[in-house]
């Protein structure tokens, strides 16, 4: 089995990225399988493309995208991505789309295809917070999420695919007051956990995961 996980670069004044600081230390081999690591900018529309590229060329079993969510103390496994761009803020290259398809020939939104709540439960087993979110938001991070799972739909039926996000690292939040934020070394653990349930499990298991707003 070969598993590619991204992670994007720093964005919005940040000097790091969780995401990709955190996949460069993961293990090159999971339960026996191949981890393929990929930095992609983060940047509306690049970002995909660079995704599709690395697709076609390591034709992975698995693609995991992993993104920072600055203020969410928890692992978040995400479970759906929507066919909207809407930037808060400027991405890498200053692109600013407002309210516009990343789509236009693709569904309103696609769900993640992999065992999000299994994962979700093994991260928990290692003693560490995680969640299912229900919103990966409209920046670059739903972007990429809906752009690979886009890909699957219409280029790679076979893959499986998702995104996860990360809080803050301790040192991005120094003159960020009653900011949660997560060490390197548990972040790490968290996604090799993740990692290891998706490897683990098929089917996603039945459980409530739900929230009422």
């Amino acid at each position: 089995m070969k598993i590619l996980v991204t992670g994007f670069d720093p964005f919005g004044g940040e000097k790091i990225n969780p995401a990709y600081e955190t996949i460069k230390r993961l293990d090159n081999n999971i339960k026996k399988a191949e981890i393929v690591k990929l930095e992609i900018p983060t940047v509306f529309q690049k970002s995909i493309k660079v995704l599709n590229k690395k697709i076609a060329k390591e034709k992975p079993d698995v693609v995991l995208c992993i993104g920072q969510a600055g203020g969410r103390y928890d692992i978040t496994v995400e479970r759906v991505a929507i066919n909207i761009d809407d930037a808060r803020i400027r991405d890498n290259e200053g692109k600013q789309p407002v309210d516009e398809h990343i789509f236009y020939d693709g569904d309103t939104a696609y769900f993640s295809n992999l065992p999000i709540k299994a994962m979700v439960k093994n991260i928990r087993r290692g003693n560490i917070p995680a969640s299912i979110s229900n919103s990966a938001g409209t920046f670059v991070c739903n972007h990429i999420m809906y752009g690979l799972l886009y890909l699957i739909d219409k280029k790679y039926p076979d893959i499986r695919g998702g995104f996860i996000h990360v809080p803050f690292l301790p040192q991005q939040v120094v003159d960020k007051n009653n900011t949660p934020s997560m060490n390197l070394k548990d972040i790490t653990k968290a996604l090799t956990l993740a990692i290891e349930g998706a490897i683990d499990n098929d089917k996603d298991i039945k459980t409530v995961e739900g929230k009422t707003h």
